[in-house]
């Protein structure tokens, strides 16, 4: 691994470790902290376990990194009470705080870009359009499982049900938060294609 790399890689651990730390002291409460911060924690672990056997290009690596620390401040405060977005609806005129939205955005945008990679470099497919067709259908699916996970807390666990829904009284909130994931995937696709197959020649992971 060359210097930048290493410096790259130690960067990226410093910036999780410290966030994390962060947003584990005094968070709203413990355990819609954890239910939060444990998919940070588990997708920290996968790509470290992975970093030598299945290494990702940079991109990735600050994207699922964002998406991490957009998990852990959400931990600490709880979704409904991030006190930039709470300004931010303020000055909009808006009734509720919407870094859940911010959360539901990412959470199709960035795992659409790691599904990318992996479909690429194992060469499941052979046209780009099924190829985006399934990263959409994945993201979508992966967010409406989340949506039960999150109907399933709620039933087992009245202490954090409603901290961790973050539904804030709006009926349509779990059809609306599978819709900013869709928007999120359909954009990552978009916006990065171009810079992600860059990425992925200069690390000769495709040809």
């Amino acid at each position: 691994m060359s210097e930048k790399n290493k410096f790259l890689q130690y960067a990226w651990i410093a910036v999780f470790l410290g966030v994390l730390i962060w947003s584990a002291i005094d968070p709203h409460d413990y355990p819609t902290w954890w239910l939060e911060v444990v998919p940070a924690l588990i997708g920290g672990g996968l790509i470290w376990y992975t970093r030598d056997t299945f290494p990702l290009t940079r991109l990735t690596y600050v994207l699922i990194l964002i998406h991490c620390v957009i998990l852990m401040v959400g931990g600490h405060y709880t979704y409904a009470e991030v006190p930039l977005f709470d300004w931010i609806g303020e000055q909009l005129g808006h009734s509720r705080n919407n870094y859940d939205k911010l959360g539901h955005f990412v959470q199709g945008f960035i795992p659409a870009i790691v599904a990318r990679e992996i479909v690429i470099r194992k060469n499941v497919f052979n046209s780009a359009r099924w190829r985006d067709f399934f990263i959409v259908c994945f993201c979508l699916g992966f967010s409406a499982f989340y949506e039960l996970i999150e109907w399933w807390v709620a039933l087992l666990s009245e202490e954090a049900a409603d901290s961790f829904l973050g539904t804030q009284g709006y009926t349509w909130d779990t059809q609306s938060d599978m819709g900013w994931a869709l928007l999120g995937a359909v954009l990552a696709i978009v916006m990065l294609r171009k810079m992600h197959d860059k990425q992925l020649k200069l690390n000769g992971f495709v040809t």
